[in-house]
C-alpha cells in the first residue's frame, strides 16, 4: 500500500526479456534507486510509475524487478526504454502520515496526455481515458497518475484535468512529459466499492 507521495526518482538500467518458459514472469527491469535502496530487502514492495513491483534482486542501489507479462501490457512500463526516470514510492508504513490518498498499485489502464497548460503559478494537464476509467472520476476526487497522488480538478466526458505545483514538476517524471506521451491510472478504490455497492 502507497500513498502517491513520490519520494524520489529513478532510471531505467536494463530491461531483459526472461526467456525460462518456466518462469512466470515475462521481463526483469533492472533500476537503479539511488538513495531509496537504502535498507530496502528482496520480497519488499516498491512503487515504480504506479505499478507495485517487488523487489527480486538488489545490487547496492541497483535493484531488479520480475514483471509478468500482465503488467507489461495493461501499464506503460512496457513503453519504457534504459536511461528513462520513473517515479518511486517505498511502500507505507503503519506510523506514517497519509499525505495523498491510499494507492494499492494496482493499474486500471493507461491515458493519454491531451494537452498541457502551463501558468506561472501551476500547469494544468489533460487526460482522456476510456469509459471503464471515466466512470469512476469524480471532479475534486482523487486519482494516482504514474504513482503520483492528485485531486481532479475537471472531468468532462471521457477525459480529466488536473493542476501541478511547481514542487511536483520538479521532483517527478511530469517535468518531461508532452502531448501525447501516456500515463498510468490508478482510480480511487473508494470510487469501486461506491460504484459496486450502490443501488442502480
Amino acid at each position: 500500500m502507497f500513498t502517491g507521495i513520490i519520494e524520489g526518482t529513478g532510471i531505467i538500467k536494463s530491461i531483459v526479456k526472461i526467456k525460462d518458459t518456466d518462469r512466470s514472469a515475462d521481463s526483469r527491469v533492472e533500476i537503479d534507486l539511488g538513495k531509496l535502496s537504502k535498507g530496502l530487502q528482496v520480497g519488499d514492495s516498491v512503487n515504480v510509475n504506479g505499478t507495485c513491483l517487488t523487489t527480486t534482486r538488489i545490487i547496492k542501489n541497483k535493484v531488479c524487478f520480475e514483471v509478468v507479462k500482465e503488467t507489461m501490457k495493461r501499464t506503460s512500463l512496457g513503453m519504457l526504454e534504459i536511461g528513462d526516470h520513473v517515479n518511486l514510492e517505498r511502500s507505507l508504513r503503519i506510523s506514517d502520515r497519509i499525505e495523498g490518498h491510499i494507492v494499492l498499485g494496482h493499474i486500471d489502464g493507461v491515458g493519454e496526455i491531451e494537452d498541457i497548460v502551463k501558468k506561472p503559478s501551476e500547469t494544468k494537464i489533460w487526460i482522456s481515458v476510456n469509459k471503464e476509467i471515466a466512470k469512476f472520476l469524480v471532479s475534486k476526487g482523487s486519482v494516482a497518475l504514474d504513482g503520483i497522488s492528485f485531486t481532479i480538478v475537471d472531468v468532462w466526458k471521457n477525459k480529466f484535468s488536473i493542476a501541478l505545483v511547481p514542487h511536483t514538476l520538479a521532483v517527478t517524471t511530469f517535468k518531461n512529459k508532452l502531448k501525447g506521451d501516456k500515463v498510468n491510472i490508478e482510480v480511487d478504490i473508494l470510487s469501486k466499492y461506491v460504484a459496486k455497492f450502490l443501488p442502480r
